[in-house]
């Protein structure tokens, strides 16, 4: 554990907290990287929804680290311990490097289900308990390249007490400290990253203390959990965050759990974020919508604000409440379109025009509103494409925006959106 390969490498800070720069070091040999701020391949046991391998390589600019969870795999333990040869092999995953974490991003989790020794993950076939034991044979099997420690995540209700989010840091830590004295005797595990946990609920005290402790730990990065979208004010989330990184060293990178929607992704970079996991494309996918908010800072304003009004026609008709309900992350943002809607029948214009994507280049909204009226499952495949290709696209685009100065433009390209729709 002493000798960890990954570290963050710095280009620029911006305004003391919008970190860009490369993440190293990456994989059982260190040969891979990932740009920060970036996200992670979001994939349910090993692949992205709706695509094929075939289908994912179309795309370009994939980031190198694919996120498998627990909850999908804890119920294949005997199967891939026969395999022996872990997950990417049994996968058939080539060229990436495989982060596991405990919990789906794209599911909420019921609480209620952790104790002092053992937290719950859900399967398709219910609820797993694991204790730190069972945690830590499960990622021997696994061999990811990297994961995050055990951890009680139940703290993100607005009700809950000071005593119980205490206890959450204590187990965490306590969950944290016996997985990497499992980890340092294990041989399956060496060259292997653990990432610590960061609790605290929305109690600053807490947060920074978890985030002291958990910094004094040998790991290679930090979880921030517990500030899932939909849970938490994005004010109070934008304070906590910003008071957590100003604790944690700052060659080490911080992933945030649980956050996908662009106007929360901006923000949370300005607190120091450097990473995300890419459940949202899937989420506006599995709606039937599809991403078409404006992220181009490109020196043309003319074509730009163009661009943006003839967009804003559709998204304007299409959505007239701007915001999320907080405790609802199946609803429509203003980030995207509903082509279910009928007014899609007969509109010939691809999904975003510039995209590069296989959907934009060879289909009209025309057609994939008529694939998902008939339920066709091309309608999955054609949107997950877009979806993925404009979302990380948005992430090319941040990270050009800390590069040149430009971020304040990218938030108000990404955000006007919003205010229109506010308005």
């Amino acid at each position: 554990m002493a000798g960890s390969r990954m570290k963050l490498e710095l280009s620029r800070v911006v305004q003391g907290r919008s970190r860009l720069g490369v993440l190293t070091g990456l994989g059982r040999m260190g040969q891979h990287s990932l740009e920060v701020p970036g996200c992670l391949l979001y994939t349910h046991f090993g692949t992205v929804p709706h695509l094929t391998q075939d289908t994912l390589h179309t795309l370009s600019k994939l980031p190198s680290v694919s996120q498998v969870t627990l909850s999908s795999i804890a119920e294949h333990q005997e199967v891939l311990e026969e395999f022996k040869n872990g997950f990417l092999t049994f996968a058939g995953l080539h060229d990436t490097v495989l982060y596991c974490s405990l919990h789906d991003p794209a599911t909420r989790c019921p609480t209620g289900y952790t104790t002092n020794k053992t937290v719950s993950v859900w399967g398709s076939g219910g609820r797993i308990e694991l204790t730190v034991e069972k945690f830590m044979s499960l990622q021997k099997t696994v061999k990811p390249d990297w994961y995050q420690s055990m951890a009680d995540g139940e703290t993100w209700q607005n009700n809950t007490s000071r005593k119980r989010v205490r206890k959450s840091v204590d187990r965490t830590l306590a969950h944290l400290d016996e997985c990497l004295l499992v980890h340092q005797k294990s041989k399956e595990l060496e060259g292997v990253e653990v990432f610590g946990v960061v609790e605290g609920g929305d109690i600053l005290e807490e947060r920074l203390r978890s985030a002291r402790e958990t910094a004094k730990r040998p790991v290679a990065g930090f979880c921030l959990d517990g500030l899932q979208t939909g849970t938490i004010d994005q004010k109070l989330r934008t304070q906590l965050i910003t008071a957590v990184t100003g604790e944690l060293p700052e060659h080490k990178p911080r992933l945030l759990q649980g956050v996908g929607r662009p106007d929360e992704v901006l923000d949370c970079v300005e607190a120091g974020v450097d990473l995300f996991e890419s459940f949202f494309p899937f989420q506006v996918t599995e709606r039937g919508y599809a991403l078409v908010f404006s992220f181009d800072i490109s020196p043309d304003p003319e074509r730009a604000v163009l661009e943006l009004d003839k967009e804003q026609e559709t998204v304007g008709e299409n959505e007239q409440n701007g915001d999320l309900n907080l405790d609802d992350q199946t609803q429509m943002t203003s980030f995207e379109i509903n082509l279910n809607d009928k007014r899609y029948h007969d509109d010939f214009r691809p999904l975003v025009d510039g995209c590069g994507c296989y959907c934009c280049k060879n289909h009209q909204r025309a057609y994939l509103h008529h694939l998902l009226v008939t339920n066709e499952l091309l309608a999955g495949v054609l949107l997950m494409i877009h979806n993925t290709a404009h979302y990380h696209g948005f992430f090319g685009a941040l990270r050009d925006a800390l590069a040149t100065d430009k971020l304040d433009l990218l938030k108000r390209r990404v955000l006007m959106e919003r205010r229109d729709l506010d308005g």
